[in-house]
């Protein structure tokens, strides 16, 4: 769970970048390159899945229809300690919430959802491609990420008890940027962050992950294939690298599970589902891929549904892009959450 230090220095550091970036607004408002998603607008109402947020289990029992991920906490009843070990009992909710933001660019520093500003970090190097070129470097696509806290539920004030909020965010944060970190463009670093990808590597195992792709494009990735990521390609490794193999909704995906998948590993993504997390947020350092699914924001949203880890993108996406204004992608991260709402 994180702390009240990193939670006190989550929202003045956002907003010390938002500051610095002023300067360079006029210049980028106009820059195609840098588009601006319009996150704060209407759009958090019309480009949104609500439908998404179903079912909600409470005390084990389903509400409004929708599908809830096997591993969700199944007891109705539950109990959990306070500060001084006391036992407190009360009954399970589960759901789906809108948790974090991912977003997807090619150039270094820019941030759709902060309005299209240049962030002061980052260096040409880090210059992403979407792989279009021939036989040289950029035959890989390469995307650079912004990872946001982003509690929807929260900021627009709807209903949500504050026990059942493990990370404790409340507003909008910027908690992570690949452009400062160097095992995002550098396949030879990440690799000391998974070394399982070794032994990963090989027909064995590559063959597996059909059976990933076929259960993911009918609604269950199957979390034992940890290293898999459905029609996507392989998770790893946790870098912003990947083969160009189809849209750009499915490169952009890609990279977004492996950089969750490389949150998990560092501690800064845990496990919300299942009976062992209503009291607390276990570490779960392989990405549990069924605890998530997406929908794309920008820039065209998917607004009757959302995707799983892995899922073809003929079904969803395969069209979702629009060239030169649209090629950043904003990705709305939906987690189930089991928690045990006490007396």
């Amino acid at each position: 769970m994180k702390t009240p230090t990193l939670r006190r220095l989550a929202g003045p550091a956002l907003l010390l970048a938002a500051l610095l970036a002023a300067p360079f607004g006029a210049a980028d408002a106009a820059d195609p390159a840098c588009p601006d998603a319009e996150l704060f607008s209407g759009k958090l109402i019309t480009d949104v899945c609500w439908a998404c947020l179903f079912p909600i289990r409470i005390a084990g029992m389903p509400l409004f229809g929708g599908t809830a991920p096997a591993g969700a906490a199944s007891a109705p009843f539950c109990a959990c300690n306070d500060g001084l070990g006391v036992p407190h009992p009360g009954f399970t909710v589960g759901m789906w919430e809108p948790a974090r933001l991912i977003e997807l660019v090619h150039a270094p520093r820019c941030a759709p959802a902060l309005g299209g500003i240049r962030l002061p970090l980052g260096s040409r190097r880090l210059l992403g491609t979407a792989g279009q070129a021939e036989y040289d470097a950029s035959d890989t696509s390469f995307y650079n990420f912004h990872w946001y806290a982003f509690p929807l539920l929260i900021l627009l004030d709807l209903f949500w008890d504050d026990r059942c909020n493990p990370d404790g965010y409340v507003d909008l944060d910027l908690l992570y940027l690949s452009e400062l970190d160097p095992t995002w463009n550098h396949d030879e670093l990440a690799f000391f962050t998974n070394p399982e990808a070794a032994w990963l590597a090989n027909p064995v195992a590559l063959a597996a992950c059909l059976a990933d792709a076929a259960a993911a494009t009918a609604g269950t990735p199957i979390d034992a294939l940890f290293w898999c990521a459905g029609t996507w390609g392989n998770l790893y490794p946790f870098t912003g690298r990947g083969p160009t193999v189809g849209s750009r909704a499915r490169e952009t995906s890609l990279a977004s599970a492996r950089s969750l998948a490389a949150l998990h590993r560092r501690g800064l993504s845990r496990r919300t589902m299942g009976n062992d997390a209503l009291c607390g947020s276990p570490m779960a350092p392989f990405l549990p891929k069924s605890q998530y699914k997406l929908s794309m924001f920008y820039p065209l949203p998917e607004t009757q549904r959302a995707h799983v880890i892995g899922e073809s993108p003929f079904t969803w996406g395969e069209w979702r892009n629009i060239p030169a204004v649209g090629e950043d992608h904003l990705y709305l991260l939906w987690r189930w959450n089991d928690c045990c709402a006490t007396f």
